[in-house]
């Protein structure tokens, strides 16, 4: 069977992240939410998204396909109901389709003539972009069974501080020196190559993928993932890093989610609660202005390839796009549009030509490529998002 993810209605309620990237490479938990359905199937996933990004995330059709909705993380029974489709059903979750097998011929979808069967499980659907902390922990125990069930984990390296050790799994090549690793609330997943530095302390649900690092005497509080290849220092809390980026050094990261290629400058802090403790509003895309969101707690949305300098300061429920430079003391405002350079004291553009240079430098660290392709997707990017700035 030929699996395609789709992103439905909820795409504009996950930008900045959904500019670079379908709602199916989304990282929440462990996982992606493509690299979650993949597992549980068995099988590669393409993609229905935006015609700007089919370069990179092409979609493969053939006679007969069944279509899931990437919003929705997939579980066991999910998945084997999912299976046992036949041609014109459909999966429901209340009013939203989560799958349905379809034909190549089928030009439109009338739900009305496709049988209609309602998933009464609970699932984990991510609709907004503080969804994604939001439900990381609970994400996090999911993949973890996945990723763990039948397999053995790494020795715990001696100097090592645990508490509930049956709860914590160590891939080939990780490396812990001398630190405190608590999974007494959830699991701890440290990945392949990945390194924890001496003098950290770590509460379970906790992830850490291929060759993330976490640097010295770093606190690392619940519902937490780091991204492949992400570095953390200073403090972290219910935050999500999608991979590529770093946080490393002193400063506090809470209730937060960065997107790939970020980087945030030494001693740079989120605020995650306002002084009056009322409920927090984001800036949302989809209707332009500030929305609220429901959370007493909320901190820092920060799309790809976007930097902070030294001492930069984010007030409580910040909205930053793709491919910002902030720098400059006092609170730069709590929405930040694509390809910005400034801060407090005031924005310009971050010239498109200089974007690329700065990705070009930044990726050949990681011995990868900024190829034509990226190229053409913050080029889109940077067209579409021009009506935000006005500088």
């Amino acid at each position: 069977m030929n699996y395609i993810l789709f992103d439905g209605d909820v795409r504009k309620s996950l930008l900045p992240f959904t500019y670079t990237r379908p709602v199916a490479d989304i990282r929440v938990g462990i996982l992606t939410i493509r690299e979650k359905w993949e597992k549980y199937l068995g099988l590669t996933t393409t993609t229905i998204t935006e015609e700007f990004l089919e370069e990179k995330f092409p979609m493969v059709e053939m006679e007969e396909n069944i279509l899931l909705n990437a919003s929705f993380c997939p579980t066991e029974n999910l998945v084997e109901s999912v299976k046992n489709l036949s041609k014109n059903e459909a999966i429901f979750k209340g009013e939203d389709v989560i799958a349905f097998y379809t034909s190549n011929n089928q030009e439109e979808v009338n739900f009305d003539e496709y049988t209609q069967i309602e998933f009464e499980d609970d699932l984990i659907q991510i609709k907004n972009t503080w969804d994604i902390f939001t439900f990381n922990g609970k994400a996090i125990k999911q993949d973890f069974k996945l990723l763990t069930e039948g397999k053995t984990s790494q020795p715990i390296p001696s100097g090592v501080q645990v508490l509930n050790e049956e709860n914590i799994f160590i891939e080939e090549g990780a490396e812990i020196l001398f630190s405190t690793l608590n999974a007494s609330e959830g699991p701890i997943y440290i990945g392949k190559d990945a390194l924890i530095m001496e003098s950290s302390s770590i509460r379970g649900p906790f992830a850490m993928c291929e060759h993330a690092v976490v640097k010295m005497g770093a606190k690392i509080y619940s519902d937490t993932t780091l991204g492949p290849y992400c570095k953390v220092g200073g403090e972290v809390s219910n935050s999500v890093l999608f991979g590529y980026s770093s946080k490393g050094h002193d400063g506090y990261l809470g209730n937060s989610v960065l997107g790939e290629w970020c980087n945030l400058g030494a001693d740079s802090n989120n605020s995650n609660l306002k002084n009056n403790y009322a409920e927090v509003k984001l800036w949302s895309y989809e209707t332009e202005r500030f929305a609220k969101t429901g959370l007493q707690f909320c901190g820092l949305m920060m799309g790809d390839h976007s930097k902070c300098g030294i001492n930069t300061m984010f007030n409580t429920g910040t909205v930053v796009g793709v491919s910002a430079n902030l720098f400059g003391s006092g609170f730069p405002r709590n929405f930040i549009p694509s390809f910005s350079w400034g801060g407090a004291a005031g924005f310009t553009n971050f010239q498109i030509n200089k974007v690329f240079e700065v990705a070009t430098a930044v990726m050949k660290r990681r011995n990868l490529v900024f190829d034509e392709k990226e190229q053409r997707i913050l080029e889109h990017v940077f067209e579409e998002t021009k009506k935000y700035r006005n500088y």
